[in-house]
């Protein structure tokens, strides 16, 4: 890792000076460069301090330690509304238009693959994603969704390789058109340690599943889209949107045109019965059109809701300029408490918003496949 480059580049973009630590001290502690905030210019911290000094007290933070785009870092360091004019521009429509084709597959969604799918990730130890059997469950996850997709000869499946040993996955569904409608997870868990017990039902096994059910759903449907569909799901997220910062740097250095990207996390607890749309850090064109689908596919008008800074995957498409949305299960003051603890056990999930999300989801995929 070139540590000096990201310093400097921050640094850069940022008109600042920040002193970067030895690269020996930086090898020996395994520190990383985190920012907490748009004003945060940095902090070097250890893992350890990541989980004690931030996401054990809900602090949102994204690992910036390997990011080489300056445009990027840039926009780490701007507001929202700094950034919607960079923002790739993409016209939604105002109201669903293919509920009659998006019901008829809704109506093979179930809970019934999706129990078993957690139970299978919530029966490792841990899935952190520095962790042997964070390894593992990815391993078993790339081969489940090979054998969910194996039902449409068209559907691709792939790994994305990162810097640490848990990888990413991407399902797809090709369309008529090269442009990408994707929804997506991240599949790691943490209460700490990369020893220490994590079930990680609801955060974020219960995402992780909703969208695999969603692939099955589209899959053995023989659905044929307009445009191109990915799943994703994506390693790191609890170490600061790592395997989504990946993915997301590549697309933009590939050009890919990305229409829209909803991302779940968490979709298993919900006292009040309903969705939540996050309206920080995304698109708000695209926050709009996902509040029209929601209502009409999971039967009742979405909550809104705010997050901060880097609290979860769809950051890391909207600092590399494309659309981005997020769907959570409740608002953030309502929030699961047993998220990052041993107790976020397969047990506690509620199976009826999980089931809620799914609608959603195939909804959302059927409807915005047209864009």
């Amino acid at each position: 890792m070139h540590f000096s480059t990201a310093v400097v580049a921050l640094a850069a973009s940022l008109q600042i000076t920040y002193a970067a630590p030895s690269e020996k001290l930086v090898r020996e502690s395994s520190l990383r460069l985190i920012k907490t905030s748009e004003d945060d210019p940095g902090q070097w911290v250890t893992e350890e301090e990541k989980y004690e000094n931030f996401t054990a007290k809900k602090i949102g933070f994204i690992d910036i330690t390997e990011i080489r785009d300056v445009d990027v870092l840039s926009r780490l360091s701007k507001t929202d509304a700094e950034n919607a004019a960079s923002i790739q521009a993409v016209t939604y429509p105002s109201k669903v238009e293919h509920v009659d084709e998006a019901e008829g597959l809704i109506s093979k969604a179930s809970s019934t693959n999706p129990q078993s799918w957690l139970r299978t990730l919530t029966n490792y130890n841990t899935r952190h994603y520095q962790s042997s059997t964070g390894t593992q469950a990815a391993t078993w996850l790339f081969n489940t969704v090979k054998s969910v997709a194996s039902a449409n000869s068209a559907i691709t499946v792939r790994q994305v390789t990162h810097s640490f040993n848990q990888p990413s996955i991407i399902a797809t569904l090709p369309g008529t058109t090269d442009d990408l409608i994707i929804v997506g997870a991240h599949l790691d868990s943490t209460t700490g340690s990369s020893s220490s017990r994590s079930p990680g039902a609801d955060d974020n096994g219960s995402g992780s599943v909703t969208i695999l059910e969603a692939l099955r759903v589209l899959a053995e449907g023989g659905y044929k889209p307009k445009n191109t569909i990915e799943f994703h799901w994506y390693g790191g997220e609890e170490g600061g949107l790592l395997g989504s910062k990946d993915v997301y740097s590549q697309y933009k250095t590939q050009n890919k045109n990305v229409l829209a990207f909803v991302n779940q996390d968490m979709t298993g607890y919900s006292p009040s019965g309903k969705v939540a749309v996050y309206t920080d850090y995304v698109d708000s064109a695209l926050t709009s059109y996902v509040r029209v689908v929601a209502t009409q596919y999971t039967g009742s008008a979405p909550s809104s809701s705010k997050c901060g800074y880097g609290c979860s995957d769809h950051a890391s498409a909207n600092s590399n300029g494309f659309p981005a949305a997020f769907v959570n299960e409740e608002v953030f003051e309502n929030s699961n408490p047993n998220i990052h603890t041993s107790r976020d056990t397969y047990d506690s999930i509620q199976w009826d918003s999980v089931l809620r999300h799914i609608k959603f989801t195939v909804g959302f995929l059927v409807e915005a496949s047209y864009i």
